[in-house]
């Protein structure tokens, strides 16, 4: 599977992603597709329309055409890669499929969506069932809307949209005052981190407190000198003025200490990049929230933030609130 789907699932439920609209879904919802837990199967478990299956999947089709389903993203974004997972649809997945998609301001009701200028982003691709479907997009064009067209009728378990985020700045601080520069749904996006055994480090920027233990950043047991850390890339170069450190739900593995550094590069290659302290090392409480404000350190506007956390542990969330102070890229 490609690179792709290390980035950020537009499309997910968690950052608002939603299935609006579909032209059929008699055997099985169309709401399952964005579904964050991997597609299920359940051994004789039937609905009054067929066989339940954990999917969007369609009927029968006896006339010409195709079966389509809308998505709105969570959050728009240049996609850079889909994967259309037919888990457990062996005889009645589709042969082929393809994505249209758009970019529309605002909140676009049925109508709207089905009369917009949709624009090719996967052409009509073959399908395997059973199986996790993954299609590169290489010239991937900013959408807050997909649509989903299978061909001609037929059943997929999950669909996921891999990509950059693409917020509009523009509104976001419209209102002034600060926003978290670090939220992924504002295009912040761990870039690298020195372990995440147990909980992925973009789990830190994820909108509203954490659910659980595995919601979070959490690394291995470090057994050796050093300690972990994580790299932010901000969604918008800006001046941090405000860090919220969160340990929900780690009780008995939260971090002893944490300092926060940052720097100003042009790009994620940050070897040689100068790393301007923010916060001092301060100490860390099991499952709470820490807010940093009086303290921090002003460092001007920079583009990456690095958390580093002593020796080891989880981290809920992290939070980045400042001031935009140039143009998004």
């Amino acid at each position: 599977m490609s690179d792709f789907t290390t980035l950020v699932d537009l499309a997910a439920e968690r950052l608002g992603g939603a299935v609006v609209a579909a032209n059929d879904e008699f055997f099985a919802e169309k709401e399952n597709l964005l579904k964050a837990a991997p597609a299920v199967w359940k051994e004789e478990v039937y609905t009054d329309r067929g066989k339940w299956m954990d999917g969007w999947e369609t009927r029968r089709r006896r006339e010409p055409g195709f079966d389509w389903a809308i998505v709105r993203l969570g959050v728009p974004g240049i996609i850079r890669g889909v994967v259309v997972d037919t888990a457990f649809f062996r005889g009645n997945y589709p042969e082929q499929c393809s994505i249209e998609g758009v970019d529309l301001p605002g909140t676009p009701d049925t109508k709207a969506l089905e009369a917009a200028a949709w624009c090719e982003i996967l052409p009509k691709s073959p399908l395997k069932g059973d199986a996790k479907n993954a299609f590169a997009v290489p010239d991937g064009s900013r959408a807050t809307h997909l649509r989903l067209n299978i061909y001609p009728d037929g059943g997929v378990a999950r669909l996921r949209v891999h990509g950059e985020v693409q917020p509009d700045w523009a509104a976001l601080l419209r209102p002034g005052g600060w926003v978290d520069l670090a939220a992924l749904e504002h295009g912040g996006r761990v870039v690298s981190q020195s372990d995440m055994f147990f909980g992925n480090a973009n789990n830190m920027l994820l909108p509203g407190r954490s659910t659980h233990m595995g919601d979070g950043w959490e690394t291995k047991r470090r057994r050796g000198p050093g300690n972990d850390w994580a790299i932010v890339r901000l969604g918008h170069p800006g001046e941090v003025r405000r860090i919220e450190v969160d340990t929900d739900h780690f009780k008995g593995n939260a971090p002893g200490s944490c300092t926060v550094e940052a720097a100003r590069s042009a790009s994620d290659e940050l070897g040689r990049a100068v790393w301007t302290p923010l916060l001092g090392q301060v100490k860390l409480q099991p499952h709470a929230r820490h807010d940093f404000e009086a303290g921090l350190i002003r460092a001007g506007e920079v583009t990456h933030v690095r958390l580093n956390i002593f020796p080891d542990g989880g981290i809920a969330r992290l939070r980045l609130f400042g001031t935009a102070t140039a143009p998004g890229r």
